[in-house]
């Protein structure tokens, strides 16, 4: 366990619940046992967490600390860093405004901003849905010391001008928050409003969003929780990512409640056309789980649309289920990955629904044993439990030896030990005439990971599939 010197904070400091009176106390229990077990594993300081139906709270309950320093209780109205859910806003904005007839998601970026970096190559709907192939503008060394000072638009650009696109635009998928800073100035470009004064006059107005602020707000805000990072095993208060680097692509500070008044105005066509919420939540061209400022993805094979956000100091999740009609919303104030936010949410939801969890842990028919076991032999090395490399064939032990080995240790150590793996059946690698075999590890309650490997005929791991 990472957490040893807080996780009593956890377990036994003060917490603020609200819940309906429709739900049930023993389900209400089994999330928050649940949502403890996440906050204990991960070390997190505080949490707030929430279940809604249509606007509707069932269950609202903070965990912990809010300021580890001054002992302050997580509370229900506890502000966080939204992070990267801020991009919900900003598509929300640019879809605004083609409404109004002021600019063309189909347009490419050089019809309003002519000397961004590889403006006629991109279009607009490209950059909304992580398909341009944008460089990031957050890689690199120094991106810590550079993040958490003040930056100018031209700044921002100057780290990707000379770095080529990563990729034709259009034919893969790929993370970008370049494209979000490049889709806040197109929103100042198109509306002649800055992007701040947009946000706050077209969006959260109208979503009557009072408690929603900016990180630029933050240091003078009250009911502002701190946030925290583990670093070498050690909790320590993280930086604050400068708000105008975090800009268009995450810069927001909201409450649960303010968030739900959100997904409720979205949602409900007070912000933009149903046949727009529509497109956003629609997989767009080049990407198979990503709208136009949401994931759109499943968990236990059941609907989900939403977005996380992460920070260097918070991590959030914010999602719905349409089958279910349900929305869960979790803000931490810890920055780690893998990401609590996103787990007290995967976790609620299984409390929730717990026979569609046990249908999504049924293993596969067909399970060979031996393979099994060099599944996890394979995964304990890559986590860095062990240093045999004799499982993998040639050309994998050389990539792991180049370099593939700290990576794959620094991403996948801190998921902990894994509690149980479960076989979910093979898939054909016809272009290598070889097969991989599929497993879902978990490592409890809100955790589990996509695993798979391909064997080669001698049985020695050749690929390794992650997420």
């Amino acid at each position: 366990m990472r957490c040893r010197d807080l996780c009593w904070m956890v377990l036994f400091a003060p917490a603020a619940m609200a819940s309906s009176p429709a739900m049930d106390p023993a389900l209400a229990g089994r999330i928050d046992a649940d949502a403890q077990a996440v906050l204990q594993r991960t070390g997190t300081p505080g949490a707030t967490l929430a279940v809604y139906r249509d606007g509707v709270p069932l269950y609202v309950h903070a965990y912990g600390l809010s300021d580890r320093e001054r002992k302050t209780p997580a509370a229900a109205s506890t502000r966080y860093e939204i992070g990267s859910i801020t991009k919900q806003f900003t598509a929300a904005a640019i879809l605004q405004l083609q409404e109004a007839g002021k600019l063309d998601i189909h347009a490419t970026l050089a019809t309003y901003l002519p000397d961004a970096p590889h403006a006629k190559e991109v279009t607009l709907i490209q950059l909304l849905s992580h398909t341009s192939g944008m460089p990031e503008y957050l890689d690199g060394d120094d991106v810590e010391t550079w993040a958490v000072k003040p930056a100018t638009f031209a700044q921002i650009m100057a780290r990707i001008k000379d770095r080529p696109l990563d990729f034709p635009p259009g034919t893969r998928w790929s993370y970008s928050n370049s494209g979000y800073v490049l889709l806040g100035r197109v929103i100042e470009v198109a509306s002649h409003e800055s992007y701040e004064h947009y946000v706050r006059t077209h969006l959260l107005a109208k979503a009557g969003m009072g408690q929603t602020i900016t990180v630029a707000e933050e240091a003078r805000a009250p009911a502002m929780a701190k946030g925290y990072r583990h670093t070498n095993g050690k909790l320590e208060a993280a930086p604050t990512i400068h708000a105008t680097v975090g800009w268009a692509a995450g810069n927001l500070v909201s409450t649960v409640a303010d968030l739900e008044r959100w997904n409720m105005a979205l949602q409900g066509g007070k912000i933009v056309s149903p046949a727009d919420y529509a497109l956003m939540a629609t997989p767009a061209t080049g990407s198979t789980d990503y709208g136009l400022g949401l994931f759109v993805d499943t968990l236990d094979e059941q609907p989900r649309v939403g977005h996380t956000g992460g920070s260097f100091g918070f991590t959030t999740s914010n999602q719905y289920f349409p089958k279910q009609g349900i929305q869960i919303i979790a803000f931490t104030n810890v920055g780690d990955n893998p990401e609590p936010g996103q787990m007290l949410v995967s976790a609620t939801f299984e409390a929730l629904y717990p026979d569609i969890a046990a249908a999504a842990r049924k293993p596969a028919a067909g399970e060979n044993t031996a393979t099994t076991e060099a599944v996890r032999k394979a995964f304990a090395r890559l986590q860095g439990r062990g240093a045999d490399l004799s499982m993998f064939d040639a050309r994998l032990k050389a990539k792991m030896g180049d370099g593939l080995s700290e990576r794959m240790a620094r991403q996948l150590s801190p998921f902990g030990e894994p509690s149980s793996f479960i076989y979910k059946g093979q898939r054909p690698d016809k272009e290598k005439n070889r097969t991989w075999n599929d497993y879902r590890i978990e490592f409890g309650p809100g955790n589990s990971l996509p695993f798979g490997v391909e064997l080669d005929a001698e049985g020695k791991v050749a690929g390794i599939s992650v997420g």
